[in-house]
Order: structure tokens, then C-alpha cells, then sequence
């Protein structure tokens, strides 16, 4: 409660009061939500936009496939003296 009030020394007050009031409304009231609610009311940033449509899962549009010739091509390269180290 301390860190936050001490924000009024750094920050407008009207702001940090906006903060800490979205931070309670939001049922988050900790120091890094309300600093981060602050610093995006300072910076201009759309706080409480449209909820975003994502997606549960990412599909594959095309499986990977496994390409072992590519790897043993590599090998011969070892073998034969041509290693990085």
C-alpha cells in the first residue's frame, strides 16, 4: 500500500487514483497491475479494449516431415574434418 501511495511522488494523482480504482474493479489489487494500469494510462494505451477472439489450440496447416538424408548429408561432413570446432 506504501509503493503505491509513493507513486503520487512520481506520477499525476488523479492518474495513480485511476489505477488503483480499474486495478480494484478488476479484482487484482497488487503493486505491478496497478504500476502497469498506470503506465498504460500515462502512455495513452487502450485500457479495457474489445475482449480478443483467440484461438485453444494452433492447427498445422501442413504436417512437418522428417528429412534424415539432410542430417546424414551433415554427418559426412564431420567424418570428414569439416566440423566448426
Amino acid at each position: 500500500m506504501a509503493d503505491i501511495l509513493a507513486m503520487v511522488l512520481q506520477h499525476d494523482e488523479q492518474a495513480v487514483l485511476t489505477a488503483v480504482e480499474l486495478a480494484l474493479a478488476e479484482g487484482v489489487a497488487t503493486k505491478t497491475h496497478v504500476l502497469n494500469l498506470l503506465h498504460r494510462l500515462v502512455d495513452g494505451k487502450v485500457i479495457g479494449g474489445p475482449p480478443l477472439d483467440t484461438p485453444q489450440a494452433i492447427a498445422l496447416r501442413r504436417e512437418p516431415k522428417a528429412n534424415v538424408e539432410r542430417y546424414d548429408g551433415l554427418r559426412a561432413h564431420i567424418i570428414g574434418g569439416h566440423h566448426a570446432s
